[in-house]
């Protein structure tokens, strides 16, 4: 399983990360990546996200460098079991991608019926693209019936690397969604949330898993930046 597509990384605009712009495009470049996804977090209620300024002046930078395609959106917070999150209405047109995850403190834990709410309201949500980190087991909901609603939405569910090792207990429970997404048809995406040069374009336990649970590569839209660019397209065709 060969994913050419980092769906998911941060940089030091998202000043809890560490790497410049070039640094992960530098990166990408190495590991022989087809396409880069810049997804700072939205500005507001995390404390150290970037004024709206950055993502509105994001029109200014490269759709490609040397042969790496980019793009260019945010990783937004949910904020309510409503499914509201904190982007900004007037920032939505200029982004290219947008990840909606559960981050803490602006979404406390509650009950496993309260995410299991939280997540089917964000199916409702048109500008959300991909559902991400949601194997965080702070934040355990039922699964199926959020697999199916994603399906139906045509969401992708993100399979988060990152989470493996830096949110205890996930890796069980992203074995389980991946295996509800497999037996409903559901669609994925594999990202790196890479918070430094370092783990850009690194999916390696994300992919082991995958692989032993013979998850079908046709439902991962992020291996080829043709794919991930068809999914998107047709994905907000129908909003």
């Amino acid at each position: 399983m060969n994913i050419l597509v980092d769906t998911h990384t941060h940089t030091l605009a998202s000043t809890h990360a560490y790497s410049t712009l070039y640094e992960n495009i530098t990166a990408a470049k190495a590991k022989g990546l087809q396409m880069l996804c810049v997804t700072d977090h939205a500005p507001g209620y995390l404390p150290d996200t970037p004024h709206m300024w950055h993502f509105r002046n994001m029109r200014d930078l490269p759709r490609e460098v040397d042969g790496l395609k980019m793009l260019y959106g945010i990783e937004v917070s949910i904020m309510d079991t409503d499914g509201n999150t904190d982007l900004p209405e007037e920032l939505y047109p200029g982004l290219e991608v947008v990840i909606a995850s559960i981050h803490r403190p602006v979404y406390m834990p509650k009950t496993k019926e309260k995410h299991t709410e939280t997540w089917l309201n964000i199916m409702k949500n048109p500008t959300v693209d991909i559902c991400g980190h949601s194997g965080n087991p702070l934040f355990q909901y039922d699964i199926e019936p959020v697999i199916r609603a994603a399906k139906e939405a045509g969401k992708a569910i993100e399979i988060n690397n990152h989470s493996f090792k830096f949110r205890k207990g996930s890796g069980e429970i992203c074995r389980k969604i991946a295996i509800a997404c497999k037996n409903e048809g559901t669609k994925i995406v594999v990202g790196s949330d890479a918070h430094s040069l370092f783990q850009i374009g690194k999916f390696d336990d994300a992919i082991k898993m995958l692989e032993e649970i013979d998850f079908p590569e046709e439902l991962i839209m992020n291996l080829t930046a043709e794919k991930f660019e068809n999914f998107l397209r047709e994905r907000r065709a129908k909003q």
